[in-house]
């Protein structure tokens, strides 16, 4: 296989977006086919660590994305009727100074438009209406074909599949299966700070409880809080991934927390909610010129909030790995770079359930507390733990 000229990347989200302009920015030729018919991102939050704002960084996005941010001064975890905390770790200046780029967080919406506007100015192609339903690697031709519904085709030197967790590139790839239900949904919602009956500390917080637990940090510079209300459940039942959700249903999920909580889900009008799906680790993330990145391939509970930051990774160095090298190796190079992470990310990610839903009971209570001593007497264990994650920098491997 030889050099990358062209490519097509199936999805424009974020993960999508990144990649495509990494390849444009190298003289790459790129088109990205998108299903939707217009472009844009459901209102919700992300929480922007700093290995991820090292790549918009290196992309050129840092300054045009602080227009938007908030910086949250602390990572908390609390009690859900008490409010106690068991951790209270500081973010803000700390942050950036120990890992050499800040923690933001950002509204979705507001990420993507800046990605889809310099991916625009870089030359990009976007294509919307593009539902894909396969594609064909030639090898003879040395090109892959990606074909969209009513007989459109696209030809390049590589796919990238980044179209999410149900994707049909993956599928072509390796077999039909479903993603498997996590036995947990998520509501989610943004609210308007006047909209507040209730103070809210200015912390990327987890609220723990019993079977569940609530996510709540600010937006847009301070004016907007949004929220992530996680639950257990034995099923999902309805046919979609992601419908408008009951706000009354979940007013009453959780009624009986701390008013912080309580009081701020009063003031929601309307809410998504999702159902939290995971595959297990791939054999494999490529094959011939076909390639997968985020979702796809690494779907990921919101557990550790670094789903859109293993994107934005994954795109940086599936260019870098296309500039360096012929493409079989790039890819092969790619793979050994990502899978390792994305899947121990996925683990811990997963291995938070039972933190924040104080799985075991007493014992639960007990793990809680634990944290708590350690952050009191041992500050920096608890950093030291999230240093491989925030500290990491794609940019500079």
């Amino acid at each position: 296989m030889d050099q990358v000229n062209s490519v097509v990347i199936a999805g424009a989200g974020i993960g999508g977006l990144c990649a495509a302009l990494a390849l444009a920015k190298q003289g790459i030729q790129v088109v990205v086919c998108e299903q939707a018919a217009s472009l844009g991102e459901v209102g919700a939050g992300l929480q922007i660590s700093p290995n991820a704002l090292k790549v918009l960084r290196h992309l050129g996005l840092e300054a045009e994305l602080s227009q938007f941010a908030f910086v949250p001064q602390h990572a908390a975890i609390r009690d859900y009727k008490s409010g106690e905390y068991f951790l209270k770790s500081p973010l803000g200046e700390h942050a950036e100074a120990r890992y050499g780029a800040p923690y933001w967080h950002l509204h979705r919406a507001d990420l993507h438009q800046v990605l889809a506007e310099a991916c625009a100015n870089a030359g990009v192609e976007l294509v919307l209406n593009a539902v894909v339903v396969g594609y064909r690697d030639n090898t003879e031709l040395k090109q892959v074909c990606l074909l969209l519904e009513e007989g459109r085709e696209f030809y390049a030197d590589l796919l990238i599949g980044a179209d999410g967790i149900r994707s049909k590139v993956r599928e072509k790839m390796l077999g039909q299966e479903r993603p498997a239900f996590m036995g947990q949904v998520a509501w989610r919602g943004v609210i308007p700070v006047s909209d507040l009956t209730v103070d809210i500390k200015p912390d990327a917080c987890v609220w723990v409880g019993p079977g569940r637990h609530f996510v709540s940090y600010y937006l847009r510079g301070g004016d907007y809080v949004n929220f992530v209300a996680v639950e257990e459940r034995s099923d999902w039942q309805s046919e979609s991934w992601r419908e408008e959700g009951d706000v009354n249903e979940l007013k009453r999920a959780f009624a009986d927390w701390h008013p912080e909580v309580s009081e701020l889900i009063k003031s929601a009008s309307h809410t998504f909610l999702w159902a939290l799906n995971g595959r297990a680790e791939l054999s494999t993330w490529h094959q011939g010129r076909v390639v997968l990145l985020g979702d796809a391939c690494h779907p990921m509970l919101p557990f550790m909030a670094q789903g859109a930051a293993m994107a934005i990774e994954d795109g940086y160095v599936l260019a870098e790995c296309l500039s360096r090298y012929v493409l079989e190796e790039a890819l092969q190079r790619y793979e050994q770079s990502r899978k390792p992470r994305a899947t121990n990310i996925q683990n811990m990610s997963k291995a938070n359930t039972g933190l924040y839903h104080m799985h075991g009971g007493v014992f639960g209570k007990m793990k809680l507390k634990a944290l708590q001593a350690a952050g009191r007497f041992a500050p920096n264990v608890i950093q030291s733990k999230l240093d491989a994650v925030y500290g990491y920098d794609v940019t500079k491997i």
